[in-house]
């Protein structure tokens, strides 16, 4: 177990409910549901806040357990990818949390019942490790296979407030079509590689699925006292070209950039995809590309500051682009 915060938590969270994640099996949630493991935000705890079954805890809490065993909840991850790290959260837990715990996963098509999952060789990724309590605990993880869900054990009883699933996703070619889709979509295997400032929120916000449904779920920077502007650089799913830009400024009203535009590159030098343009507080822009060429990488350039909630790029890959994102599945396939 590692003990400060490793670069890996960085990396989008697989699980967490905002991408899509389900907490699909537990086999015990007498005190806490089960759901509480992936909420987005970091636990909360009020003191004296008692319920029919005692003390409310903000996450997932079993049983005292008179037998042997372990409990366990099964997560299907909102984005299949290779998992860098997991992190068991076991904030507010002092006297009651779970003293050991271990993770595994297994890669699996469709939507499997927690029966059928039950049935499944699954693959250790954390083998049975201490926790402590009321704090993070970061594991990291080896693996460079893709999976598509994650079990967590908790031996052999207790509560975990939190549970994170970090790491790269990794889209099924089989589900996307290559001739139209979201260039730098974080479900299509995009990825942050660059990000001027990262102050109030993560610029990966900026590419993960769905629509902002506050601010706090887009990317906003610190306020710019000197001059320069700020700026977030995206690798694509793939090569591509692409022929419509989306730049959302939805909730950020009085901290919304003035102006914004794209560049874009290929294996050498910047190029301009988009001329720098006057942005609106609180709205979608859509721009067509004016001269769509091919790109592996996007950068985003908000004058001088402030905050976007979405970034979208759609257009279609091209041969290399598709070579790439079929290639980048089929190795992480085991």
């Amino acid at each position: 177990m590692l003990t400060e915060r490793p670069e890996w938590t960085h990396e989008p969270d697989l699980a967490s409910r905002r991408v899509g994640g389900s907490v699909v099996w537990a086999n015990d949630e007498a005190f806490a549901e089960r759901e509480n493991l992936i909420k987005p935000g970091p636990a909360e705890f009020r003191p004296w806040n008692f319920g029919h079954k005692g003390q409310i805890y903000d996450g997932w809490e079993t049983r005292r357990r008179r037998e042997p065993g372990v409990d366990q909840a099964i997560v299907r991850l909102g984005l299949p990818g290779v998992v860098t790290g997991v992190v068991v959260d076991t904030a507010f837990f002092t006297g009651n949390y779970p003293p050991f715990a271990s993770v595994e996963a297994v890669a699996v098509d469709g939507y499997p019942s927690p029966a059928e999952l039950a049935e499944l060789e699954w693959t250790p990724l954390v083998p049975k490790s201490p926790l402590a309590g009321d704090s993070e605990n970061f594991f990291a993880v080896s693996s460079r296979r893709r999976w598509t869900h994650v079990r967590l054990s908790i031996h052999p009883d207790g509560g975990v407030a939190r549970f994170r699933v970090h790491g790269a996703p990794v889209a099924d070619p089989r589900l996307v079509d290559p001739a139209s889709l979201d260039l730098a979509a974080l479900e299509n295997g995009a990825r942050v590689v660059g990000c001027s400032n990262m102050f109030y929120s993560s610029p990966s916000n900026l590419i993960s699925p769905g629509s902002a449904a506050v601010m706090g779920e887009g990317w906003e920077t610190a306020r710019r006292r000197g001059d320069g502007n700020d700026w977030v650089s995206v690798a694509l799913a793939g090569a591509g070209v692409p022929r419509l830009a989306e730049l959302d400024t939805t909730h950020f009203k009085g901290n919304a950039p003035g102006w914004a535009s794209l560049s874009g590159r290929l294996d050498g030098s910047w190029f301009e995809v988009l001329p720098r343009t006057r942005l609106q507080p609180d709205t979608r822009h859509r721009f067509l590309v004016p001269e769509p060429r091919e790109l592996s990488e996007v950068r985003l350039d908000i004058y001088p500051d402030g905050g976007m909630a979405r970034l979208r790029l759609w257009g279609a890959l091209t041969e290399r682009g598709r070579t790439d994102f079929e290639r980048r599945f089929t190795e992480s396939a085991g």
